[in-house]
């Protein structure tokens, strides 16, 4: 499983990649990036604020956003995806403070075990949940401001998840236990929550002007094993170091997906490498998609 996680990872379209470096951003200006201070996140947020458009570096740590953002075009705001009342706070404060919003990457994620203020499993809550409501407190403003879109950061990992909704009614978790084995399936479900949201999004934003798509960014060397094990650390470091893409490699999907002119067409499907691509029926599948919004809703208070 692993090994094939890796070697899917490994750059491709090469061509694809550097054409997106050519895209401009004339036709945006505000974005959100919650988790923008690490990793691929940091640094598409640094190349979007470089092309000029306003960045809002959505994070929890004001001190660390404050000091990776290094342009005048990026500013901080607080959020915690593990707290639903720091998302609502959070998409208050920036619909009162700003007129449009042009692009939102849902970019958070991690793995490790525990829970969120609200009793959530915490890779549900952080990777899935909190990314849901924060699209759906500020749908009105995309709307408003269309053309835009939603760009949500998922993994090849999606393949190997499933959605067990009985477990997420009884623990309000994709899963159970803390096995290096069950934490990889909790996060691969998490990845799969993040494909069926962008599939179901996107049956919904039909006719908005608003379009959303869900992305691998590639195994990236980054600070993502910050929540990993120290041991197994020090065991994957050669093997990341040597396969793994940079941030810098790793946010070029994401930036295909925010600046690639006529992607339309493309709402609701998933990228690698900057190109489409076909998933299994398991992550387009229509009434798994339109379950999991309606369980989301409910979980989130929306409804």
């Amino acid at each position: 499983m692993h090994l094939w996680f890796i070697t899917k990872s490994l750059p491709r379209n090469l061509s694809a990649l550097r054409a997106v470096l050519n895209c401009g951003s004339e036709h945006f200006h505000f974005s959100i990036f919650p988790g923008s201070n690490t990793g691929i996140g940091k640094r598409t947020a640094v190349d979007l604020a470089k092309r000029g458009a306003r960045v809002i570096m959505a994070c929890r740590s004001r001190e660390r956003g404050e000091r990776e953002s290094g342009s005048n075009n990026v500013a901080f705001m607080p959020l915690d995806l593990a707290s639903l009342k720091s998302v609502r706070n959070f998409a208050e404060s920036y619909i009162k403070s700003e007129q449009r919003l042009d692009i939102l990457i849902n970019n958070a994620g991690l793995y490790m075990e525990g829970r969120t203020e609200d009793g959530f499993g915490l890779m549900f809550g952080v990777n899935h949940l909190g990314h849901f409501l924060l699209t759906n407190l500020l749908l009105q403003r995309l709307k408003e401001s269309a053309p835009s879109r939603v760009v949500n950061v998922s993994s090849v990992a999606h393949n190997f998840g499933h959605i067990d909704f009985d477990c997420l009614h009884q623990h309000k978790a994709l899963g159970t236990g803390n096995s290096f084995r069950q934490l990889m399936q909790i996060y691969s479900d998490s990845k799969l929550c993040n494909v069926l949201f962008t599939h179901e999004l996107h049956k919904r934003l039909q006719g908005t002007g608003v379009t959303c798509y869900s992305l691998h960014p590639g195994a990236i060397n980054s600070e993502f094993d910050r929540n990993m094990n120290r041991v197994l650390v020090l065991f994957m470091k050669p093997i990341t170091s040597f396969f793994f893409k940079s941030p810098e490699q790793g946010c070029q999907t994401s930036l295909h997906c925010t600046l690639q002119e006529a992607l339309e067409p493309l709402s609701g499907r998933y990228f690698s490498n900057c190109t489409a691509r076909n998933v299994f029926a398991k992550a387009r599948d229509d009434a798994t998609a339109k379950k999991l919004w309606e369980l989301s809703e409910s979980m989130s208070g929306l409804v």
